[in-house]
């Protein structure tokens, strides 16, 4: 995945988050650091979970004053090539937070079982239903975030740490008033690895839209 990134034709920094994990991940990138230079890691002592691992991305991403931070999985299951569509629709196309869209086209996704496309498509539909969002895809996670987006949270106030967070992100990000805009994708199945979805991760995004509709926005925002 760094190696293809890198060889895009528009130039990209790879942040990676490595959360002691036992594959070595943190000593690989560690090896690739020396053969490219906007390569950076935060490597930490524990899993805090996959919104944790985000939230320290993007606040280091604004730290360094980038102007477009993306999030995607390195599983191969989002495709590197669509971050410049992703770029496009944010520098542009007036988007403010662009989507890459599993669902926005129709169901674009190759090799999962049906029933792992059936939660995912009505997760979204259940969601879509109470928080009122024009969003086909709510719980992806291949995005693209103007900086002006992100510089208005409050990371503190972020409750979600699975797929919840996902969600929670996009709605807050609605309900602020930017814009958010689908770019259609194809999501691939991972061939190497495992899922990390459990039943808990299932009930926090599903019990947490409830949450985040009767939540009132303005605990997110940032203080001036």
């Amino acid at each position: 995945m760094i190696r293809k990134v890198f060889s895009l034709a528009d130039v990209f920094s790879v942040f990676i988050v490595d959360d002691s994990s036992p594959d070595g991940t943190g000593e690989i990138v560690k090896s690739l650091q020396k053969e490219f230079p906007l390569l950076h890691l935060l490597s930490r002592a524990g899993k805090e979970g996959l919104g944790k691992a985000y939230l320290a991305g993007f606040q280091w991403a604004l730290d360094h004053q980038y102007e477009y931070i993306f999030e995607m999985d390195c599983d191969f299951s989002h495709n590197p090539d669509d971050l410049i569509r992703l770029y496009n629709a944010c520098a542009n196309e007036g988007a403010d937070v662009a989507i890459g869209s599993r669902y926005v086209t129709g169901v674009n996704v190759v090799n999962w079982p049906m029933s792992r496309v059936m939660l995912s498509f009505f997760g979204s539909v259940y969601v879509r239903f109470i928080s009122r969002m024009k969003i086909q895809d709510t719980t992806a996670g291949f995005k693209c975030y103007k900086s002006t987006v992100l510089n208005t949270f409050n990371f503190d106030k972020i409750r979600f740490k699975g797929y919840g967070f996902q969600i929670e992100m996009k709605y807050v990000s609605w309900k602020l008033g930017f814009k958010l805009k689908e770019v259609p994708i194809i999501f691939t199945d991972r061939t190497e690895g495992t899922s990390k979805i459990s039943g808990n991760i299932m009930a926090e995004a599903l019990l947490g839209v409830i949450r985040l509709k009767l939540s009132s926005v303005k605990r997110y925002k940032k203080s001036v």
